[in-house]
């Protein structure tokens, strides 16, 4: 099956421009709740467990994980699907520090209010440089996989595409603020385990196991090896990547602040555990590609090729890439939402309002905001452009962010510490981190660069550590 035959490019259009004019509706509806700036950007600080819950895993359910967990599959076998599933342990584990932040910021916004009030204007710095470009990068990857997906499934072309869907995004966004964000996050999180449930029982029930095994044993033998070095490197390296993205990125502190006290620990976890399962059923998706006969052309599109060609197969026809445009729509719309906004919280507070010293008006806030907003969406688009690999698109910051690790839990629990020296070791693991993903592989960069980082803050403890400032 020829992907780009699921459905017309009309009828891509038509799909995506509908589900932009709810989204828009929906965002000025549950935008008019925001009646100052802390309520545009902490949604009232009153977000229950169900919103809550729903907002992280679908905002951690992005483009890569529906679109880049095949790929791993296709690339690493076995051993890809678990790596990336054990990015949701990042969730999990943030569920035990939400109790500490609270109790750290009482009245936090962003994820720089730690970072100054722990390593100084400094230490605030080096973590705003570090997380802008993180989050750029994770933009981009989504404008990527987002252009990607209307050409696959509908024709579009690639720039088009990727324009319309961070158009929607941006203007939904700007409207709302994170009322919005984790309101349609919640729509899309139900839209996203109904359409990947679906779509791996379709699976289930078209493909002989016994076969399928003695296929990929025959013809791709690698990718069920219990020892492939790369694969188990890629274990240790996505998931000390997604500890780092969790335990530093603004997109989960300000969640954090947003959810009331006692909600904010549960939502945190059971986020996690829905979440797990999610990468192991794309990546299972795309192992069937061999035993199913099922050409993969583009390895970015590993994932909608094979979903489609399984509908089409069990008789869906063009309803199949209906479905999976759907679906993989809002997996990019909940992630690119909160990215944009959370990105705009720190422009606003740690930059404009922080190192730049300048106030922040509340009548002016919303021009503010949406100016930052639509600032950041035109400068990701120019940087998607360019069509980069989706890989290099985000694995490039891994080392960056996985340098944030042990600096972020020593902050949080630990009482004194050596500022330059942790410092220092940040900036030594981001270094050697970058080094290893071009001199060594991807798969081994957030590694190296956590563990750099982590001798730099174990010694930051033991050196003439100073206490914390109240």
């Amino acid at each position: 099956m020829i992907l780009s035959q699921a459905i017309t490019p009309a009828t891509g259009w038509i799909i995506v421009i509908l589900l932009g004019i709810l989204w828009v509706a929906l965002g000025v509806f549950w935008g008019r709740k925001a009646k100052n700036s802390e309520g545009f950007m902490l949604a009232g600080r009153n977000v229950g467990l169900a919103l809550g819950s729903a907002t992280a895993m679908a905002t951690w359910v992005t483009s890569n994980t529906t679109m880049l967990a095949p790929v791993f599959a296709l690339t690493l076998g076995v051993w890809g699907m678990v790596a990336y599933s054990t990015a949701s342990f990042g969730l999990m584990l943030f569920a035990i520090f939400v109790v500490r932040i609270r109790k750290i910021l009482p009245a936090g916004f962003t994820a720089g209010d730690f970072f100054r009030k722990r390593y100084g204007r400094a230490g605030w710095t080096i973590f705003l440089i570090i997380t802008m470009f993180y989050s750029l990068s994770w933009l981009v990857s989504m404008a990527i996989a987002g252009g990607d997906l209307l050409e696959a499934l509908a024709g579009i072309p690639y720039l088009q595409g990727m324009t319309l869907i961070l158009v929607v995004c941006i203007l939904y966004t700007l409207f709302g603020g994170l009322y919005a964000v984790i309101g349609t996050d919640f729509i899309q999180s139900v839209i996203i385990l109904f359409g990947i449930v679906l779509i791996g029982l379709i699976v289930v029930v078209k493909m002989d196991f016994g076969v399928a095994y003695e296929h990929i044993a025959t013809y791709q033998p690698s990718l069920i090896q219990v020892i492939m070095p790369a694969a188990l490197l890629a274990v240790f390296n996505n998931m000390l990547f997604g500890f780092g993205e969790v335990f530093h990125n603004n997109v989960w502190w300000s969640r954090a602040f947003a959810m009331r006290k006692d909600v904010a620990p549960k939502a945190f976890f059971l986020s996690g555990l829905l979440w797990f399962s999610i990468p192991i059923a794309a990546g299972f998706i795309a192992l069937a590609a061999g035993p199913l006969g099922i050409n993969i052309v583009q390895e970015n599109q590993t994932g909608p090729t094979v979903a489609a060609a399984i509908l089409g197969s069990a008789g869906m026809g063009s309803i199949a890439g209906v479905l999976i445009l759907i679906v993989l729509f809002c997996s990019m719309a909940s992630s690119i939402d909160s990215l944009l906004a959370a990105t705009s919280d720190l422009l606003i507070k740690d930059v404009h309002g922080g190192l730049m010293g300048r106030e922040i008006n509340e009548e002016k806030f919303k021009r503010l905001a949406g100016f930052v907003i639509i600032t950041v969406g035109v400068f990701s688009w120019l940087l998607a452009a360019p069509h980069w690999q989706i890989t290099q698109a985000l694995f490039i910051s891994g080392p960056l962010v996985a340098s944030l690790i042990w600096p972020v839990i020593a902050g949080l629990f630990w009482e004194r510490i050596n500022r330059k020296i942790l410092l220092g070791g940040i900036l030594a693991g981001c270094a050697v981190g970058i080094w290893a993903y071009f001199q060594l592989g991807w798969y081994t960069a957030s590694l190296i660069g956590a563990g750099v980082s982590m001798i730099g803050t174990i010694a930051a403890r033991y050196i003439s550590p100073s206490k914390f400032p109240a």
